[in-house]
């Protein structure tokens, strides 16, 4: 069973009296491990099919299950636990809380799922010495560079060991040496630790790198390949 499923999955908008749509009774399975990528040109439907598989928005109709469970009609409280324990988020602004520390920022799923200090601990630290950050837990946000911050980000998404991380766009605004980084530690992590990693991105290094190329085009999916785009 794939660790996502989603079954004709279909995403409009009204803007004024148009009909948008965004997403086209999209089909896919994502398997326990892969490492994979979502691209296609602006306005594709890239995050939108995101936001839907991450439990940030509901489709117009179609079905997403996690592990065999039906989500998109869950209500609002338990999409909100579901995401909280089950999916880890890396976003293009990292999304950090800017009053807390690296390492407070890296426990705070695990605060929020009432772990103890003591695993906390070990938990973030552990993540964060992964991710090339030992030394920097005391740091603040604005202390660190962007590349440090994603770095972060990725230690946060990790702390709940989720079934599955989103990460939209998270290099859109590195540089190519730190984007390169990045991509290394995710997929090092991804080899470790088997997590299955789902991006968006229309990045040529991303793409490169992924091992799974899902194409998007005006909201349906236009290619599907493993190994080589």
């Amino acid at each position: 069973m794939p660790i996502v499923r989603t079954e004709n999955l279909t995403r409009t908008y009204k803007q004024g009296a148009i009909e948008v749509h965004a997403l086209r009774n999209v089909t896919l399975d994502i398997r326990q491990g892969e490492f994979a990528v979502i691209a296609g040109p602006s306005g594709s439907g890239k995050t939108t099919l995101l936001n839907l598989i991450g439990a940030l928005d509901r489709p117009t109709s179609g079905k997403i299950l996690l592990d065999g469970l039906e989500y998109s009609s869950l209500s609002r409280m338990d999409r909100s636990r579901l995401r909280r324990d089950h999916i880890g988020f890396i976003f293009q602004f990292y999304n950090l809380i800017p009053v807390l520390t690296a390492y407070e920022n890296a426990e705070f799923v695990l605060l929020l799922q009432g772990v103890t200090e003591k695993l906390r601990r070990e938990k973030a630290m552990m993540l964060l010495s992964k991710v090339g950050l030992e030394g920097l837990e005391n740091r603040k946000p604005h202390e660190l560079s962007g590349g440090q911050q994603q770095r972060v980000a990725i230690a946060r998404a990790l702390a709940s060991d989720p079934d599955l991380i989103l990460a939209d766009e998270p290099t859109a605004n590195l540089d190519s040496h730190t984007e390169q980084g990045l991509m290394d530690i995710m997929e090092n992590l991804n080899k470790e630790l088997g997590t299955t990693f789902l991006f968006s991105s229309h990045d040529p290094e991303v793409i490169e790198r992924a091992h799974r190329f899902i194409g998007l085009r005006d909201g349906e999916v236009v290619k599907d390949t493993l190994g080589e785009q």
